[in-house]
């Protein structure tokens, strides 16, 4: 019998938009409150205000700053006045052929996507020890792993297979502790993950991705991926999802070049 979700307590960063806001709604959903970080302070008040203050608190923090993200896990820790699990959804990508690569971009991916990951894992590890049914999901990527998602993401993927080989030792290093720890890998959905990126890159990503002859499906909801967080979230004590894997299932057209 799975473990309900009904008022615990889960930190999800970058929570603000896309996955990390889905997976913050399919929690409260079932009864759950979430602590919400993201480093825009006016993307977090938005997302507070669609779930409702009485279920969702909103720290502004960088996952790459390991002093910020300590101050955040204690507040919203103090806020609810408990801590169950933490989902390390926080994620950046900037894609660039390998020969283009701009050093600062390599920088904040690795900061955010890898070493992010886990300095939240440090801080929510003493916090969450001693609890009824911890857990910390660490979000990867199908990029990790497969070979048909968009070009160019050789940073993001890379730093996405790094947080893959964390988890594994990080799961064995908290069975002691009955810190329940899944890596979850996404493929594609329809976000607002491509902000910021520029459109040339893009183009060229697209275009040698086409060139390459292969071709991941889209479509996927985010819901979905919010639902499979759930799902890994409320196994009973002394079980763990290990790896789940989330793609579309659809045929979906390709684009021309």
């Amino acid at each position: 019998m799975s473990t309900e979700l009904k008022d615990k307590v889960y930190i999800v960063t970058g929570g603000s938009k896309g996955f990390g806001l889905a997976i913050a709604k399919s929690l409260v959903a079932r009864g759950a409150r979430v602590g919400l970080l993201s480093r825009n302070q006016s993307g977090l008040d938005q997302a507070v205000s669609e779930i409702g203050s009485d279920h969702a608190y909103g720290v502004a923090s960088d996952v790459a700053h390991r002093e910020d993200i300590s101050a955040a896990f204690e507040s919203i820790k103090q806020h609810f006045g408990r801590l169950d699990g933490l989902v390390n959804n926080a994620g950046m990508a900037r894609p660039n052929a390998v020969e283009n690569l701009v050093e600062a971009e390599v920088l904040m991916q690795v900061q955010t996507n890898f070493l992010g990951t886990v300095f939240c894992c440090q801080a929510a590890i003493p916090l969450l020890r001693g609890g009824e049914n911890p857990r910390i999901i660490n979000i990867s990527s199908a990029s990790a792993h497969h070979y048909d998602e968009m070009s160019h993401l050789s940073i993001y993927a890379s730093t996405k297979a790094a947080v893959e080989r964390f988890t594994r030792d990080l799961r064995v290093e908290l069975q002691d502790d009955n810190i329940g720890v899944t890596c979850l890998r996404p493929g594609a959905a329809w976000t607002s993950f491509a902000e910021g990126w520029d459109a040339g890159a893009i183009q060229a990503g697209m275009e040698a991705w086409a060139h390459a002859g292969t071709y991941m499906d889209t479509g996927m909801e985010v819901e979905q991926v919010g639902d499979a967080v759930a799902y890994s979230l409320s196994q009973p004590v002394g079980v763990a999802v290990d790896l789940l894997e989330i793609r579309p299932n659809v045929l979906t057209p390709k684009a021309q070049f």
